[in-house]
């Protein structure tokens, strides 16, 4: 499933993707996340963002953080001229893992509302504590912009 990076265009292709997708031969493919993204380019990586806005206000409660923090996330790959296409890999950090658990029901529509259908690799870790006291969520992204 793996194409190299720089080949042939599949039929109907007018560009090469900024991203391909890695699943080693005979792995089920992952819902919701890829194992692996191999790209080539420009390498955006950003800080571990949180759910506030530009004035640093915190969204309340946990949905609503992670969607703050999604757009904060591609706000950054913006400013380097990417979109989510381009995210390579996300890690969260989570105070709940339980309270992630629970919400992957809604949590879906608003990822998809975000980052539409494109899942980079991803890693999801629970954390005793955040630096700000009310952050929920905190991810840190790697973007690749092709050049």
């Amino acid at each position: 499933m793996t194409r190299p990076i720089g080949g042939p265009a599949e039929p109907g292709e007018t560009a090469e993707p900024p991203l391909t997708v890695l699943l080693p031969a005979g792995w089920k493919k992952p819902r919701g996340y890829a194992n692996g993204m191999a790209g080539r380019g420009t390498v955006v990586m950003t800080g571990g963002l949180i759910g506030w806005d530009a004035d640093e206000v915190l969204a309340d409660g946990f949905l609503p953080q992670v969607e703050q923090t999604l757009r904060n996330i591609l706000a950054v790959v913006a400013e380097a001229g990417g979109g989510p296409q381009h995210v390579a890999r996300l890690t969260w950090y989570v105070r709940s893992v339980e309270t992630y658990r629970e919400s992957l029901a809604d949590l879906g529509p608003i990822y998809r509302a975000t980052f539409g259908r494109h899942y980079p690799a991803m890693a999801l870790v629970e954390v005793a504590n955040l630096v700000e006291p009310k952050a929920l969520v905190e991810i840190e992204a790697t973007a690749i912009i092709p050049d």
